[in-house]
């Protein structure tokens, strides 16, 4: 308890002590999900030759193993993937689709003074600008620590809901649910993908967020802490910060973005749902037609 009551005296005096200059700094974060379960279904399939199983883990290692840059100051940060010099191209359009679901996907803006967020997207060929509160997760202070980058860290840990339209939160489905599915007549059993997994009700999120940095930031929507999150875990996705820059000589403008029709985040989650549902019943045979499916947000 000494240990978390002095971090955040030390939070206050440090944020004073910026608030004479323009300060803004830079953090580069590594994003790794876990497929370790999906490889053990994928292993247990008579169905997928080796060749079949490689290009499926070469694939689910682009869309889950990537690089982002956050750029803050005292009151606002965007976070955007590192842009590479070659863009993927492999894998078919559910791979490409899913990729884009996979914690990637335009500038996400966040406001902790508003709190208030901003996220363009572009989905099926349309560009969205998802515009939102900020979520606030009642985060539970713990007094252990640990060095990240030189810099001490403490943990914090915090219960959310885990997004059904974000692919790193889907898992394989239980056994059981496997076991009742076998059990249907040949012509009832489902074999697109997303009937065999399944989003969680809930999820353990784990933070560690350095004092020394005194803003309420971090990676993606995380925030609310007395300092930067360095690395944040939610069971299967880990997002680790590699490299810190503060007062950069080259400063960016860290604004919101504008571009996209605005959509509140149930509305663009609604319709993502929605076009999933298509691709599914598609996919089955049930009446699914080719091209020509909107998405409509509103009038």
């Amino acid at each position: 308890m000494y240990k978390v009551i002095f971090t955040l005296v030390l939070a206050v005096l440090s944020f004073m002590g910026l608030q004479a200059q323009e300060f803004q700094g830079m953090a580069v974060y590594e994003s790794r999900t876990s497929t370790s379960d999906f490889k053990s279904r994928m292993e247990g399939n008579k169905n997928m030759t080796p060749d079949m199983q490689k290009r499926i883990e070469e694939n689910m290692k682009k869309m889950f193993e990537k690089t982002f840059i956050l750029n803050f100051n005292k009151t606002a940060s965007i976070y955007k993937e590192e842009e590479k010099l070659e863009a993927s191209t492999q894998g078919g359009g559910g791979f490409r689709m899913m990729s884009s679901f996979a914690g990637g996907g335009g500038t996400f803006y966040k406001n902790v003074k508003d709190k208030q967020y901003s996220n363009d997207k572009e989905f099926m060929g349309k560009e969205f600008l998802v515009k939102d509160s900020l979520t606030s997760l009642a985060w539970k202070m713990e007094a252990e620590t640990r060095v990240i980058g030189g810099y001490t860290c403490y943990k914090a840990t915090a219960v959310k809901k885990p997004s059904a339209t974000d692919f790193r939160n889907m898992r394989p489905r239980k056994e059981d649910a496997d076991k009742k599915e076998a059990a249907k007549p040949a012509d009832d059993k489902k074999t697109n993908f997303l009937d065999s997994v399944e989003v969680p009700k809930e999820i353990v999120i784990t933070a560690w967020y350095t004092s020394e940095i005194p803003v309420s930031q971090g990676p993606e929507g995380y925030w609310g802490l007395p300092g930067l999150i360095l690395e944040v875990n939610d069971g299967r996705t880990t997002i680790l910060c590699s490299k810190i820059v503060l007062n950069p000589k080259d400063k960016v403008e860290i604004k919101a973005v504008t571009k996209g029709k605005v959509v509140s985040q149930k509305e663009y989650d609604e319709a993502v749902m929605k076009k999933m549902e298509e691709f599914r019943e598609m996919n089955q045979g049930r009446g699914g037609r080719e091209g020509g499916m909107q998405i409509r947000f509103g009038n």
